[in-house]
C-alpha cells in the first residue's frame, strides 16, 4: 500500500541540522523539568492505598474528592475506571494506619455523600516496595538499550549501532520529559508503554538501516547523503502505514479506554510520533555525523586458498 506516490528523492538530510537542534533544545528542556519539577510518580513508585469502590448510582466526581478533602485525605486522587458507577481512589502512604483501617474511613466518608457504596478491592504498596520497582524499572531499560547497542552492532555496524541508540534515549527521554512537564501520573502502566516505544522505535530504525546498507552496496554513488536520502524516501511510505495504523487505534485507546489505561495511551500516542522522527532524524543524522561510508558496509572479498594458481597458464 502505498500513500504518496514519490517520483523524486526527498532531501531528507538537508534538516538535519534543524533537527537536530530541536532535538537538543527539547532534550534540555526535559532534563531541565526532571531537576526542578520532577515526575509525578503513581503509588507503584511511591507506595500507599488504591481503593475502588462501586456507587449505586453514576458517581460525582467532584462531590467525592471534596468530601475526602474535607476528611483528612488532601492527597486523595480519584478517577473513574469501568464505568461511571466504578471509582478508584489513590492515596499516600500514612504512618501507623492498615489498608483496611483506610478503606473503613474512606467507606464512611463517601456513604455522608447520600449513595450507598461498596468496597470492591483494596490495594497496599508499600514505600520500599515502590523504590525497588522504580530501580528496577530503570535498569529494565538501560538493560535494553545495552542490548539493542550490542544487536545492531553485530548486524549492521557499529555507527548505526550508535545513531540507534541515540534515537531510543532521544525517544525514552522526550516520552518522561513530557510526563514531567505536564505533570502526568507516572506509574507501571506508563514504564510499560515506555519500553513498547523502544520496541516501535527499534523496529522502524532497523528497517531504516538495512535499506541503507543495501542501497549503499547496490547504488553506485560515493554520496553518503544521498544514499541515506534515497533509502529514507524508499522506505517513507511503509513508516507511515505503520505509524498511521499504530496511531489509530492508540487513538481509540485514549479516547474511550479509560482513565485507567489513559498514560498508557498518552505515553504511546507521543512515543510512535516521535520514534517515528527519531529513526529519520536522529538514527540516520547520527550515523552520518560518524562519518558512515560504502566502505563500511561492503564486506571485504576472501581471496580463496589457491586463486594464484587459477590464473597460471
Amino acid at each position: 500500500m502505498q500513500l504518496l506516490k514519490l517520483n523524486e528523492t526527498l532531501k531528507f538530510m538537508s534538516l538535519r541540522k534543524a533537527a537536530m537542534t530541536i532535538s537538543t533544545l527539547l532534550i534540555i528542556a526535559s532534563f531541565v523539568s526532571f531537576f526542578t519539577k520532577g515526575m509525578n510518580f503513581g503509588l507503584d513508585f511511591t507506595g500507599g492505598t488504591t481503593v475502588e469502590v462501586g456507587f449505586e448510582q453514576a458517581a460525582d466526581l467532584k462531590v467525592v474528592r471534596s468530601s475526602l478533602h474535607e476528611n483528612g485525605f488532601p492527597d486523595a486522587q480519584v478517577q473513574l475506571f469501568g464505568s461511571s458507577k466504578d471509582v478508584k481512589i489513590r492515596l499516600e502512604p500514612r504512618e501507623g494506619e492498615k489498608a483496611d483501617m483506610i478503606s473503613n474511613q474512606v467507606l464512611e466518608i463517601l456513604e455522608q455523600t447520600g449513595q450507598k457504596v461498596e468496597i470492591r478491592s483494596i490495594e497496599f504498596v508499600g514505600p520500599s516496595v515502590g523504590e525497588d520497582l522504580k530501580e528496577q524499572g530503570g535498569l529494565a531499560m538501560l538493560t535494553a538499550l545495552i542490548c539493542i547497542l550490542l544487536y545492531v552492532a553485530l548486524r549492521f555496524e557499529w555507527r548505526f549501532a550508535i545513531g540507534a541508540v541515540a534515537a531510543l534515549a532521544h525517544d525514552v527521554i522526550l516520552t518522561v520529559g513530557l510526563f514531567s512537564v505536564l505533570g502526568l501520573p507516572f506509574d507501571l502502566t506508563v514504564l510499560a508503554a515506555v519500553l513498547a516505544v523502544i520496541g516501535y522505535s527499534l523496529n522502524d530504525t532497523i528497517v531504516v538501516s538495512d535499506r541503507i546498507r543495501e542501497n549503499f552496496r547496490k547504488i553506485r554513488i560515493d554520496d553518503t547523503i544521498e544514499i541515506v536520502d534515497i533509502s529514507l524516501t524508499q522506505t517513507l511510505n511503509r513508516t507511515l502505514v505503520t505509524s498511521i495504523t499504530t496511531i489509530l487505534v492508540l487513538v481509540a485507546l485514549f479516547v474511550w479506554g479509560g482513565e485507567t489505561i489513559h498514560g498508557f495511551a498518552t505515553a504511546l500516542l507521543f512515543g510512535v510520533f516521535i520514534g517515528t522522527y527519531s529513526s529519520v532524524y536522529v538514527a540516520s543524522s547520527v550515523a552520518v555525523m560518524m562519518g558512515i561510508s560504502k566502505e563500511d558496509l561492503i564486506p571485504e572479498e576472501v581471496e580463496k586458498e589457491g586463486a594464484e594458481f587459477d590464473n597460471m597458464p
